[in-house]
């Protein structure tokens, strides 16, 4: 048993070579199963070299000497280009020993007598340089390999040296695991036999193996499936078809090459979808759901004056760009295009939005005719019957209507009969009265403001009943343009 301790220490050192960092696919490969010694060549019978090592090549039953159980172990590191190095250390039981012996009674017809030398331990220690064909052949699963190397066998108390050719086959499983079939012919040279006279000549003979290879060593970071060494991504998850690269939006491109790698894409707009099929990416289109024109930004131009329909206030006429995409239309004369006036039917200067401006002339009318307004006495309501009270609130309507910027203030009055507090009230609640019925007969309630005076502005006595009646009044003032400030 002493050699067996050898074998062990050996194999043992071989499998520590692969703490090792390294950085290529699953470079080591650890192999173990069951072998067979045919020592059928060392008999030295037959007519040539072929005759003599292959006549009885698969007579297992007869020649072969197979120790069941666990009986050989080997480590292999992948070093490129088809070639890998490799240690293997093998055990078995000689019980079948072929010598040629013609004169014996139990020779076969070429005079080998298969022999039981007894307890003849065999051991085996063994370097290989294996070349596989897999590359070549373009296989994922069959991977046949021719190797040489050398080695040293331990023949009971006889030990020598060996010269290794062999040839054999994996069939692999999956990416690591696989069946490893092979054999080697162990050419003996010069050794050390303690007595050449008890113990059989170094013998030439094949060995066959019989296991399971499990490769290991790869690094994958990432998970993926995907080796550092072939991995463009290795920190991060990805698909065997990008190199270990992600595609999160599933577009076929990778994410480090899409501009737009959360959402599904096409290629030639770098992974960017095209909602309106427009050939612009959503992402620079202006109008990303409806077709239109690069040098818009992808925005549509009806008229095709060169302004995108969006900006364009005018989209199914064509106008300068200048005029709003409009054509330059003025209706009222005044000089403002009717784009920009107000007041389009109109004239009115540039510096009122086309519209006209108040003068004193229109405020002194509207004195007249608000002051001509009649309520129900002390109420808030017009007074009954008052068809002139319902003119006035017409002409009052159609004055302010010709004024859509300007804003007025409709103002309450009362006379100094009753208390402070109800004539306030009451002012307030006459000026709501006309603001509403103006608002009613279309005038815009935001050009509209109303506010109560109470008793506190008299325009005339009210010691005498016609004072008191010009006291009880409504006015109606112009407060400013709601464009002021602004132009």
């Amino acid at each position: 048993m002493k050699h067996l301790n050898k074998l062990f220490v050996a194999v043992l050192m071989a499998m520590g070579l692969n703490a090792q960092a390294q950085d290529s696919n699953n470079p080591w490969a650890i192999s173990f199963g069951v072998n067979a010694v045919d020592t059928r060549t060392s008999s030295g019978s037959g007519s040539g070299f072929f005759d003599q090592h292959f006549s009885q090549p698969f007579a297992v039953k007869d020649n072969w000497n197979i120790l069941p159980s666990l009986s050989y172990i080997g480590v292999t590191k992948y070093v490129g280009h088809g070639f890998s190095v490799g240690l293997q250390g093998s055990v078995n039981k000689i019980d079948k020993y072929v010598i040629f012996d013609p004169l014996n009674a139990n020779a076969d017809s070429r005079g080998n007598v298969v022999d039981n030398p007894g307890d003849l331990m065999y051991y085996g220690i063994d370097a290989t340089i294996k070349y596989s064909f897999q590359e070549l052949i373009k296989s994922k699963v069959v991977d046949p390999s021719l190797s040489v190397g050398g080695g040293y066998t331990f023949f009971g108390d006889s030990s020598f040296g060996t010269v290794n050719p062999g040839i054999g086959v994996t069939f692999w499983f999956t990416d690591a695991i696989g069946l490893e079939l092979a054999s080697r012919y162990k050419w003996a040279v010069a050794g050390d036999r303690e007595d050449a006279n008890d113990e059989p000549d170094a013998p030439s003979h094949f060995q066959h193996t019989a296991g399971l290879v499990f490769k290991f060593g790869g690094k994958d970071t990432d998970g993926d499936g995907v080796y550092d060494k072939d991995d463009a991504c290795p920190d991060v998850a990805g698909l065997k078809q990008f190199n270990g690269c992600p595609d999160t939006d599933g577009d076929g491109i990778v994410d480090a090459s899409d501009a737009c790698p959360d959402v599904f894409g096409l290629a030639a707009l770098n992974g960017c979808p095209d909602t309106d099929g427009d050939g612009i990416a959503d992402k620079d289109d202006a109008c990303p759901d409806v077709a239109g024109l690069a040098a818009l930004k992808g925005c549509p131009d009806t008229d095709g004056d060169g302004v995108a329909d969006k900006d364009d206030k005018c989209p199914t006429v064509a106008g300068p760009k200048e005029n709003g995409g409009c054509p330059f239309l003025d209706a009222d004369k005044d000089g403002v295009a009717d784009k920009d006036d107000d007041c389009p039917t109109v004239a009115g200067p540039a510096s009122n939005r086309g519209c006209p401006e108040v003068t004193t002339e229109v405020l002194d009318e509207l004195k007249v005719q608000a002051r001509a307004v009649y309520f129900n006495s002390g109420k808030a309501t017009f007074k009954t019957g008052d068809k002139e009270t319902l003119a006035r609130l017409d002409a009052i309507k159609q004055i302010l209507i010709n004024y859509p910027t300007a804003k007025f203030s409709i103002e309450g009055h009362t006379d100094s009969d009753g208390s402070d507090k109800l004539n306030q009230k009451l002012s307030e609640d006459r000026a709501a009265a006309v603001k509403n019925a103006l608002i009613e007969r279309g005038v815009s309630a935001d050009n509209l403001e109303s506010k109560g005076f109470g008793e506190s502005q008299p325009v005339a006595s009210n010691k005498t009943a016609a004072g008191k009646a010009q006291n009880r009044r409504t006015e109606i003032r112009h407060i400013g343009s709601k464009y002021e400030g602004k132009l």
